[in-house]
Parts: C-alpha cells; sequence; structure tokens
C-alpha cells in the first residue's frame, strides 16, 4: 500500500467509522520540574474510536488511563496518582471528545474537542496531522496545555504548569 496523506481537498478517504489501535498509539507529556529539568510521562490509551461522515463532519472519543502515567520515578508516579494532581481513585480517566474537524491551508485539521480531566470538562482546539495508510489512519496532535485549567494546579520549586503533549493514535477502519 501506498501511503500518503489525508488533504483539505480529499476527506473523503476518512469516510467511515474507525477504531483506536491502543498497542500502537502513544501520548507523552514533557513539562519542567524543579526550576529547569524537564520530566517526560507517557500514558497509556485505553480505547477510542471515530466516524467521518460522508459530509466529512467528524465525532470521536480517546480515553486515556489515568493510573498509567509513568514517568521512570515511582514516587513521583505515585504522587500523580494522588489528589494533588489526577486523583486516579476518584477519577481514574481522561477523555477527548473530539466534536469536529476543520482541513487547514497547510494540509493538517484543527480539532475541535472538549478534554475532561478529573471531572472537568473544557473545549479546546487541536493542531492535527492526518496519514493514511489504505485502512489505517495515523492522528498526531502536538500542543501545550496548562493544567491549571482542569484543578491541576501543584507545583513546588518551579515546577511548570504547562505541558508539552504528543498523542500519535493509530486508527483501523472498521
Amino acid at each position: 500500500m501506498t501511503e500518503r496523506t489525508a488533504t483539505p481537498s480529499d476527506p473523503k478517504t476518512l469516510t467511515g467509522r474507525w477504531a483506536l489501535d491502543a498497542s500502537r498509539s502513544s501520548v507523552t507529556f514533557t513539562t519542567k520540574a524543579m526550576w529547569v529539568l524537564p520530566v517526560k510521562a507517557t500514558v497509556t490509551a485505553l480505547e477510542g474510536s471515530g466516524n467521518v461522515a460522508d459530509d466529512g463532519s467528524v465525532q470521536g472519543t480517546l480515553v486515556f488511563d489515568a493510573a498509567t502515567f509513568d514517568t521512570r520515578n515511582k514516587k513521583r508516579d505515585q504522587h500523580l496518582r494522588s489528589a494533588d494532581f489526577f486523583d486516579v481513585s476518584r477519577y481514574p480517566t481522561l477523555t477527548v471528545d473530539v466534536l469536529g474537524a476543520t482541513p487547514t491551508a497547510a494540509g493538517g485539521y484543527q480539532i475541535a474537542a472538549t478534554l475532561t480531566i478529573r471531572g472537568r470538562s473544557r473545549p479546546v482546539t487541536l493542531p492535527a496531522s492526518v496519514v493514511v495508510d489504505g485502512d489505517v489512519a495515523t492522528v498526531t496532535v502536538e500542543t501545550d496545555i496548562d493544567r491549571s485549567e482542569w484543578g491541576l494546579t501543584w507545583a513546588k520549586l518551579g515546577a511548570g504548569l504547562q505541558n508539552h503533549v504528543i498523542v500519535t493514535a493509530r486508527f483501523t477502519k472498521d
């Protein structure tokens, strides 16, 4: 199969129902901790699906397991699971509900979504690229979020509230 990038002039390439291949998807977060030291974390996608209608409208959902945040530091990971951060006993998942996608002049998409963290839902606009290879679509989003907008305000010794997030979600056509 030949890889081709879905473009705004060819939105029909994505029409149909799509299921997340969680084992081939990844999410990374990078933030500043203790003045200048960067911390990188991964989190596991649990499930996801999407639908692109004949008219090009998009809807979908991605669900992440908040208990799987992994910074390669067991003590820090336990702290991330506590009420100071994700409070995973009360809020076990993070959810992205996709409400639509608009093609951009550069060949990508602006995804309109609602991001829910710790029971707080906020609208977000996410820049995305989409690569289609037959019945496989890989959606990549790279953006910055301010975690304080979801009530994650704990910070010590200059820890940053900004997080750089990269989501690479691989979908297969149903």
